[in-house]
Formats: structure tokens, sequence, C-alpha cells
């Protein structure tokens, strides 16, 4: 197969795909497409063991970028233990928010999300989705730093660690969020409800006894009548 044209990336290099991991172009290409030659990154993504290839010129669109440098890595492992906004408790605008984040691909942005999530979820369980991303996002900072400081991937996790959970350190919260869950709110609702069942019971209960009252009064009634007819008999 015929080799590209100079490209950005070169053979053999390690780059990074957002929200699928880092990569290592196994091979540059060009393929006919419509009478027209296309030039190709093969890319070998490890952490899912699958092979993906991408235009040389939608790569920028898709946000792969080459691994930082040693000062920029260093700049994102600071950002996991600096002072941040209040966390929002609507975990579907978190996720959105930081779904954009994870698509940006930058270094200091995954770094946001695995901050944001890590210290969420000492607050409260994350939701399943939520889950997902920050363990994606963790996977792809700690092996980004890893290439990018040549430490072992054991020592990146120790420091990543480290830098969300300083020895003795309160998390770094400016402000703390607000609590207004949908969890909460459908366990509000479920209150009201079952408080609304118990008003209905006692409501019913009522109606029971002044059934049964207006029975015996009805009773009583027509017994007298039944009384009275005797008497006239007599």
């Amino acid at each position: 197969m015929p080799r590209a044209k100079k490209t950005e990336y070169k053979l053999k290099q390690q780059i990074v795909y957002p929200s699928q991991g880092v990569g290592t172009i196994t091979e540059i290409f060009e393929r006919e497409f419509n009478g027209e030659k296309v030039s190709y990154y093969k890319i070998y993504l490890e952490v899912s063991d699958m092979v993906v290839m991408v235009p040389v010129s939608h790569a920028k669109d898709l946000g792969i970028r080459a691994i930082v440098n040693a000062e920029e890595a260093e700049k994102a492992l600071a950002v996991l233990s600096d002072d941040f906004e209040p966390i929002t408790s609507d975990w579907k605008l978190r996720y959105q928010m930081n779904l954009e984040l994870l698509k940006d691909g930058t270094i200091e942005g995954i770094a946001k999300i695995v901050r944001c999530l890590y210290n969420r979820s000492k607050v409260k369980e994350l939701p399943i989705q939520e889950r997902k991303l920050y363990d994606n996002a963790k996977k792809l900072l700690e092996d980004e730093l890893s290439i990018a400081l040549g430490k072992d991937l054991s020592e990146i996790e120790e420091i990543i660690h480290e830098k969300l959970e300083p020895p003795g350190a309160a998390p770094k919260i400016k402000h703390q969020a607000i609590q207004d869950d949908d969890d909460d709110d459908v366990f509000d609702m479920e209150d009201d409800s079952a408080k609304g069942r118990d008003d209905d019971d006692d409501e019913e209960e009522e109606d029971e006894d002044e059934e049964q009252e207006e029975s015996l009064e009805r009773r009583a009634e027509e017994e007298s009548e039944f009384d009275d007819e005797d008497e006239d008999y007599d």
C-alpha cells in the first residue's frame, strides 16, 4: 500500500484520541475514495485492544493530539489539588459538562473531570453513567501522564491519589453545593404520595363510619314504623 504524504504525526508516535484513549500510530497510508487519494492514520488503542482508521484531514476535528510534554503534565497534576467552584448536584448537568471536557480532550480538562467526580463521589455515590465517565477520564489521564513523565502506571496512580487526597487536608471546595438531586426529589414525592394515601385511608374510614351510622338510623326508623303499625292493628 503506498505511503501517504507528509503528515503532522509520525509512524509509531503515541497520540491521544479523546474519549477513546491513548493510541499508537501503526501505519500511515493512502486510499482512493470517490476518485481522490485520501490519507489515513491507522491507530492502535491499547486500552480497548482496538484499531481505528482516521482520515488525516479529520484528525484535528476529532481532537486527536500529541502527548503533552513533562511541564504540561505537571500542570495537569496540579489541577487535581487546586481550589474549584461548587459541584452542581444536578448529575445530568454535571455529566454533560464533563462530557464536553472529555470531547475537548485537553489534559487539563481531563484532570478537571477526575477532580470533579472524585470529590462528588465522596458526597454521594455516582450514577452509573458518571462512574463510567470517571473511570474513562482517570485511565486516560494515567496513561498520558505515564508517557509524558516516564513513570510506571502504578507510580502515576499513587501520585494522582496523593493530589486528590493530600495527607491531613480537607477537600478544596470554595463553597458547598446546594443539594437538589433528582433522587431527593423523587424521595420527597414518594413521601407526599404516602401522606396522600394515608389521608385517603382516613377519609375512607370516616365515610364507612358515616354509612354505618346512617344504616343504623334507617333500621331504627323502620323498626319504629313497624311498631306503630302493630299498635294500629291492635
